[in-house]
Parts: structure tokens; sequence; C-alpha cells
């Protein structure tokens, strides 16, 4: 495997706000379907309202989750998903999600995933878990956020 696959994967492994269930297998194996993109600081990676057909991965850079226009999320990162929503209630997304800085991604789309899935069921469980604690997680910070306020 090439030195940066391996940078890649080690940064999407170490994650500790990413898909943390998931083996070095399991990241080779999403990896190797994903297609490498990228954004300039500004530009739109998920626009609300609209469906996304996948998720992204984030290697490089940060962006920030615009809930609505006087409401926004703590910025995603290296390691971290987006995406995540839409693709488990295959419906559009509920927030834009914009580039901070440049970001350097993995898109898998919905079908490709899928088809992993089904070749590989422990895949599966490990990523739906993983997807769970995530949004716990960001739930949690919402809630503690509110109750500040």
């Amino acid at each position: 495997m090439p030195k940066v696959i391996e940078q890649e994967l080690s940064v999407l492994s170490s994650s500790k706000n990413g898909l943390i269930y998931l083996t070095a297998n399991d990241w080779a194996l999403i990896a190797d379907k994903a297609a490498r993109v990228g954004f300039t600081k500004g530009q739109t990676i998920i626009q609300r309202a609209k469906k996304s057909n996948g998720i992204y991965l984030l290697l490089k850079g940060t962006a920030k989750v615009q809930i609505s226009s006087r409401t926004t999320s703590a910025g995603i990162g290296p390691g971290q998903i987006c995406g995540e929503m839409s693709f488990l209630e295959d419906a559009p997304a509920s927030a834009n999600v914009v580039a901070q800085q440049d970001v350097d991604a993995f898109y898998i789309d919905r079908q490709t995933l899928e088809s992993l899935f089904e070749l590989f069921p422990h895949l599966a469980s490990r990523f739906y878990r993983s997807l769970a604690m995530n949004l716990s997680r960001r739930l949690r910070e919402m809630i503690r956020v509110d109750q500040i306020s």
C-alpha cells in the first residue's frame, strides 16, 4: 500500500470523533472504493435540502456544519464524517457543510457502501455502531450547549 494511503488511513482510524469501531481492514476496503475529492475554502461540501447520495470522510482541513442561518455547530476535521444523516435516512441533507479551509476527503456513494456492507456484514455492523456513537455524541454536545445558554 502506498505511503500516502497509509497516512490517510491513519488519519481516519486515529480520530476520536470518527468511525471509531472500524478496523484497519475496514478502512482499507472503504478507501479502495472511495473517490478522493477536494474543496476550497468557502466551498459547499453538502447543501441543505439536497441529497448527497453518499458520505464524506475528511482527510485534511476543517468544515463548519451550518444548521440554520443563526445556529452553527462545532466544526468537523480530519478523521470525521459528514453526510451521515442524509445517508442513514436516504433523505436530503439537514444542514450545510462548508469548507473553512481547503479540504481533502474521501467520498463514497450509497450504492458502493451498501455493496460493501452486503459482502462484509461485520463492516456494516461496525460502521453503523460508529455512526450511532457519533450522532449520540453530537446530540449530547448540543444539549450541553443549550443548557449553558
